[in-house]
Formats: structure tokens, sequence, C-alpha cells
């Protein structure tokens, strides 16, 4: 399935032509945006003919723009503009400033510039001077001045002060206290660091010394062990000395029986005798 089409514009097309001019555009691009506007159809020889002269009127006027481009190009070279906006004691906006406010501004001052012809390089929320990227076509640009005042009057605002003067400007200022606290997170991290390590080191001991601990124990417990083993032997001999005298004892016990139940036989046998 072929992913390009090509197309004859029947309309100017911002960065793609002019009236007349026969494209190669991707199949969506095509599908979504010119063919349902209307900008481009199939091309045939009856069509371009039939445009020659929109054609002709398209390429005067862009000539005549190209010209009003150049000549407005060397105009804003070097521009200064002001930009008066609202924002708290420390001088960050409320709002940041966008690029149709730009545009707006410049089209007060006799500047034809559409919003997306305005570059700005980082977001712009703090009463400052910033440099604005002006690109009227692909070699067509210029730099201008943008400064960002406060609409009133703050305690710490040294914008009036002279930029050739001895006095620091508020840009330098800020810029040495973002300094001060990227030295101060570095130094919060080497010390947090600094006591992981610490901690690590510690642990570390700690677990040489169990080591050494259970080491220690082991060997402790391996010496008792013959005197338990002499100690039960002990105890068992004891035990059999115990049993010896029990069943000794029970011997003459049963002995002793023996001998006071023949007693009375012999009486009996004597009794008989006698009668």
């Amino acid at each position: 399935m072929p992913t390009h089409v090509k197309l004859l514009l029947i309309d100017n097309v911002d960065s793609l032509g002019i009236v007349g001019d026969v494209v190669n555009v991707r199949v969506g691009y095509a599908r979504n945006f010119l063919l349902p506007r209307g900008l481009a159809e199939t091309p045939s020889d009856e069509k371009m003919k039939s445009l020659a002269a929109k054609r002709a009127q398209a390429e005067k006027d862009v000539s005549s723009l190209r010209s009003q481009r150049e000549e407005m190009t060397e105009k804003l070279k070097g521009l200064d503009i002001e930009l008066v906006r609202p924002c708290n004691d420390m001088g960050i906006l409320y709002g940041a400033i966008t690029q149709q406010e730009v545009a707006t501004l410049l089209a007060a001052k006799g500047f034809a510039i559409r919003a997306r012809e305005v570059r700005i390089p980082a977001t712009i929320k703090r009463i400052d001077t910033y440099d604005v990227h002006v690109k009227l076509d692909s070699d067509l640009d210029a730099m201008i001045k943008l400064r960002v005042k406060p609409d009133r009057e703050l305690s710490n605002d040294k914008t009036a002060a002279e930029e050739d003067g001895g006095k620091k400007p508020v840009d330098e200022k800020r810029a040495l206290t973002r300094e001060e606290r990227r030295d101060a997170r570095e130094d919060a991290m080497e010390e947090k660091r600094d006591a992981r390590r610490a901690a690590r080191s510690n642990a570390m001991d700690l677990l040489a010394a169990d080591d050494a601990a259970k080491k220690a124990t082991k060997g402790t417990w391996g010496a008792a062990k013959p005197a338990d083993g002499a100690s039960s032997g002990e105890a068992k001999a004891d035990k059999s000395d115990k049993g010896d005298k029990a069943a000794k004892g029970d011997k003459a016990a049963k002995g002793d029986k023996s001998e006071k139940s023949d007693k009375p036989k012999k009486d009996k046998s004597e009794k008989k005798s006698k009668k």
C-alpha cells in the first residue's frame, strides 16, 4: 500500500507550496487535511491549465511578501520592546508570557508577525530581559530584546539601574543566588553520602564482631562437652551403684522373710510330735 500520493494544490498552503504546485505528501495528510479542506485534488493537465492565471497572481504575491519580510527582518534586528506584567514581591510572574502576547505587542508597533513566527527559547516567568527569536522564513530571522517589567514598584527591584553603572543588575544577583542554592544542595547531598558510608561501615563492623563472638562461643561449647560427658558417666555410675544396692537390699529382705516363714512351720511340727 503506498504511503505517499501526488496532489495538485488549488490554493496556497504554508510550508508546502502555492497554487498550481504538484506536491508529494503522505496519504494521511492528504486524506485528513488537504482533501477535506479543498486545498488540493488529483492532478490533471486540464486543471493545471485552468489554474495558470491564479498561479501567476500567487507568484506575484509571494514575491511581494518576500520583499516585505526582508524589510521587516532588517527593522526587527536589535528591536527593544517592553511588556508590563503583574508579579509577586520576588519578581515572579503570575502567568508565563506566551508567543501570542509577543506577537500582539509587535503588531501594535506595526509588525505583522504571527504567533508561530515567534520563538521563545525558554519559559518566561520572571521580571528580566530576554532574547526572543523571530523567524519569518527559513533564511529570514531576527533577534529582539524583550524587557519584562512589573506593574508596581518592588522592594528589591533594581531594574532602574543602568546596565553599565556600578550597581549589580538583578539578573546577576539572581544568578549568584541560584549558584549558592546549587552549592548548598550539593553540600547536603555530600553530607548524606558520607552519613550512608559511615552507617555502612558501622554495620560491617557489627557483623564482624558478631562473627567473632559466634566463633568464640562455638569453641567454649566444644571444650565443655568432655566435662559434660564425664559428669553424665558419673551420674550413670551413681545410678548403677544405687541399683546394685537396691537389688542387694531386696535380696536381704527376701531372705529375712523366708526365715520368718520357716519358724512357724517348725513350731507346728514340734507341737505335733509332742502330742
